[in-house]
């Protein structure tokens, strides 16, 4: 794997992070008034909704034997966690939301280095860990009760775990617009039994936020696809952390969370850990650049 590659991914990464805040702004302003397993429905069916012309050129590969089951677990895992997100959202702040999703990036790049068995450098874990314990200065665990919400969400990012866990294994020979496709279908198909049970008849304003929260996660989910083909997780992965920062900012100027004192000091040892691995990275990508403009080139 190529640095310029890993460069690659990080953009498509800080992309993807982007893409879910504007994600979760919207879904902050929707509220907590519809059932989380329906909203989560109607945004993954509008998702699809968008994709038909994906579908229709892809349809001749969709239900390859070898790639199915992979495609069934990820919609179920990430249906899951859709859904517990979503419920997380309407009952805590932006910023504690984000905090507790942390946990993904630390539970997927250890998992990519036991499963995977990808090449740790320094430089990552201690991106890795720094990012960890810039979380845990937020969150504070022994000094706050958990609720229903953040219970919630430390569920949900387990289940995001799992999900990008699946996705890198399908990298492997599928391509990214396919696994965006099938995440779609097999989501919205693993929501709606809960949907149906819970239905209630949403407004038209509703749906038409759910529609453009629809547009936002369909690319970001394309972004972050290509970031996990482009590198490994454990390169990827903390750049998630930068997500902490636009959602505190977020937050407080759209819906008046001040922030405390941890949530400051956690997200500036984030932002240490994030910009040390992204200068990393862009230099090793230079310099590797360098020594192939360097080398000679074989007359054979």
């Amino acid at each position: 794997m190529s640095q310029q590659s890993n460069l690659i991914g990080c953009l498509w990464m800080v992309a993807g992070g982007l893409l879910f805040v504007a994600v979760t702004v919207l879904v902050r302003y929707l509220g907590s008034d519809m059932p989380a397993v329906e909203a989560a429905f109607i945004r993954y069916l509008v998702g699809v909704g968008l994709l038909l012309p994906a579908i229709w050129r892809m349809r001749g590969r969709l239900l390859r034997k070898g790639s199915l089951r992979l495609y069934v677990y990820r919609g179920a895992v990430h249906g899951v966690a859709v859904m517990l997100w979503f419920f997380a959202m309407a009952r805590i702040p932006l910023s504690e939301v984000t905090a507790i999703g942390f946990s993904t990036p630390v539970v997927t790049a250890l998992g990519a280095i036991v499963i995977f068995h990808e090449q740790v450098r320094a430089r990552r874990l201690l991106a890795i860990a720094a990012g960890f314990v810039g979380t845990l200065i937020i969150l504070r665990p022994g000094f706050h009760s958990i609720g229903a919400g953040s219970l919630a969400q430390l569920t949900a990012a387990f289940f995001f775990a799992g999900s990008f866990l699946l996705a890198k294994r399908m990298t492997q020979s599928e391509s990214s617009g396919d696994i965006l496709v099938m995440l779609s279908i097999f989501c919205t198909l693993a929501l709606m039994p809960g949907a149906i049970y819970y239905w209630r008849e949403p407004t038209l304003s509703e749906i038409g936020w759910l529609a453009l929260v629809a547009v936002f996660a369909t690319a970001g989910h394309y972004a972050i696809t290509r970031a996990i083909a482009a590198a490994p997780l454990t390169v990827t992965q903390p750049l998630s952390f930068l997500q902490l920062i636009w959602a505190v900012v977020l937050g407080y100027w759209l819906f008046d969370e001040v922030p405390d004192t941890w949530v400051i000091v956690g997200g500036l040892v984030i932002v240490a850990a994030v910009s040390y691995l992204a200068h990393r990275e862009a230099r090793a990508a230079r310099l590797g650049k360098r020594l192939a403009n360097a080398t000679p080139v074989s007359p054979a």
